[in-house]
C-alpha cells in the first residue's frame, strides 16, 4: 500500500512536463511504435532528445538492431494512434513477443533518414539516431537520439551537425 509520503513524492513528480508521443523504428521488414510520455531536449548543438520507455516492448529488438528511432508527437484526441500503439503500463514482460501485426498498416507513414516510420497524422517527427541507451535498473531505460532530421507538418528539415566522439 502507498504511503503518504510516496503519494506526495508522486504528485510532486507530477509538476514535470509529460505528453503522448509516438515512438518508431524499423529494422528489415519489421515496424514497430509504442506510446510514451516524457521526452525532453537534452543541448540544442547537437540536437539530442531523452526519451524514457517501457522495457519489454516489441520496439527494443529494432531499436537495438536499427540503432535509431523517431519520435512524434501526438494529439490528445487522436484516439486512432492511442488504441493502435498503447502498451499496458502495468505489465511487466521479460520475454518480448514478436510482432505479430504491422500496427503501421492502413495509417499513412513517411520515412526521413533512419528508416523509421513516420505517421503524417502526427504534425511534428524527429528523426534520431541513438546516441546512449542508458539501462535504469527498473522497469524503464533512457534513450538519447541525435536528431538528424524534423519533419514539421509534412515538410523536411534536416539538421546540419558535427559528429558526436564517441567515448566508449
Amino acid at each position: 500500500m502507498p504511503s503518504t509520503t510516496d503519494s506526495l513524492v508522486s504528485e510532486i513528480l507530477g509538476l514535470f512536463p509529460m505528453g503522448l508521443y509516438l515512438m518508431t523504428a524499423a529494422h528489415d521488414t519489421q515496424r514497430a511504435g509504442m506510446l510514451v510520455h516524457s521526452v525532453q531536449r537534452c543541448c540544442d548543438s547537437p540536437a539530442l532528445l531523452c526519451v524514457a520507455a517501457r522495457k519489454g516492448h516489441a520496439i527494443d529488438p529494432l531499436i537495438r538492431d536499427s540503432r535509431s528511432f523517431a519520435i512524434g508527437i501526438v494529439s490528445a484526441e487522436d484516439k486512432i494512434i492511442s488504441r493502435r500503439f498503447s502498451f499496458d503500463e502495468t505489465t511487466v514482460s521479460t520475454i518480448i513477443e514478436p510482432i505479430a501485426d504491422d500496427p503501421f498498416e492502413a495509417i499513412p507513414t513517411k520515412t526521413l533518414v533512419t528508416g523509421s516510420p513516420m505517421l503524417t497524422r502526427c504534425p511534428i517527427w524527429f528523426d534520431c539516431e541513438v546516441s546512449r541507451r542508458i539501462d535504469l535498473e527498473s522497469n524503464y531505460e533512457l534513450f538519447v537520439g541525435r536528431v538528424l532530421a524534423v519533419m514539421h507538418h509534412g515538410e523536411r528539415i534536416d539538421i546540419d551537425q558535427e559528429p558526436i566522439e564517441d567515448n566508449e
